[in-house]
């Protein structure tokens, strides 16, 4: 239930949502400089879930950060609905490993918070921020702060957040690596069912082969440090209805196959690390 496919074809991007051609980054300069992404070319058209996997070190989050507008590229460029990316927008939701939200603010105030600062008047604010918190089952809890919620909670809340404002691409970076793997399982399922619900465009970056299986219409593996694509699938796991997807025959064949394309890169990562 995978094929290999190209991300960056002509049609593709005639029809791309989001379009990475040629970028790259570089942090420092001179001796000291550290290539993070060569040359990386991806086309997204709209609706998909493309998650990223590779090693660790090699651009995943450089990518995403990128996308989101916190970082600018070396080279090439960035275009979401075909205007260049120069910096964050509301047009992009972005959901961190760590929640990043605000201890001082209750629930519904964080979730509130991207509304306003948009110019939304402050009840329609918090309106929609109730109704969205109402979504991911979090509607008992809007005046609990984020420090007297769970870890799975939290996530929630992180993702209301980055829903309410009605974005064009949702940003995922490893939203549930910190979590145990009962809530994460859990939290996958709910996710796959507000991507069905809403049809969002999603860029989700893992370390999980089995969590960019069961939730993607599309991977990316990337290679070590530098990051580039080195190969990309279709795959249609996401599609069935079953929650048990992952116990198939199929499912146990894809992530072999997956993991036998970043065995190699991983090995390469621990080389560069050691050499640091």
């Amino acid at each position: 239930m995978i094929e290999r496919i190209e991300l960056a074809t002509p049609d593709r991007r005639a029809g791309s949502k989001l379009n990475l051609e040629g970028l790259t980054k570089t942090f420092g300069a001179g001796a000291e400089a550290v290539q993070a992404l060569a040359p990386t070319d991806i086309a997204v058209t709209e609706g998909e879930f493309l998650a990223i996997v590779g090693p660790s070190g090699c651009g995943k989050t450089t990518l995403l950060n990128i996308v989101a507008g916190f970082e600018t590229p070396s080279g090439g460029c960035a275009v979401l609905d075909g205007r260049p990316i120069e910096g964050p927008g509301s047009e992009r939701g972005v959901v961190f490993q760590q929640g990043a939200l605000f201890n001082w603010m209750s629930v519904l105030e964080n979730v509130a918070f991207g509304p306003r600062a948009c110019g939304v008047a402050p009840d329609a604010a918090r309106e929609s921020a109730q109704a969205m918190l109402e979504k991911v089952g979090l509607g008992g809890f809007v005046e609990n702060y984020p420090y007297q919620l769970s870890g799975g909670m939290q996530q929630r809340v992180g993702i209301a957040r980055a829903l309410v404002n009605d974005p064009a691409i949702l940003l995922m970076d490893e939203p549930f690596a910190a979590l145990d793997q009962q809530t994460r399982e859990l939290l996958q399922e709910e996710v796959r069912g507000m991507w069905r619900e809403t049809g969002k465009t999603v860029l989700w970056i893992t370390h999980s082969i089995e969590e960019a299986l069961f939730l993607a219409s599309h991977i990316v593996v990337m290679t070590a440090r530098p990051g580039r694509v080195k190969a990309a699938f279709r795959c249609r796991f996401s599609e069935s209805p079953d929650l048990l997807v992952a116990s198939t025959p199929e499912f146990t064949a894809a992530k072999r196959e997956i993991l036998g394309l970043l065995r190699s890169e991983s090995e390469a990562a621990q080389r560069q690390e050691s050499m640091i």
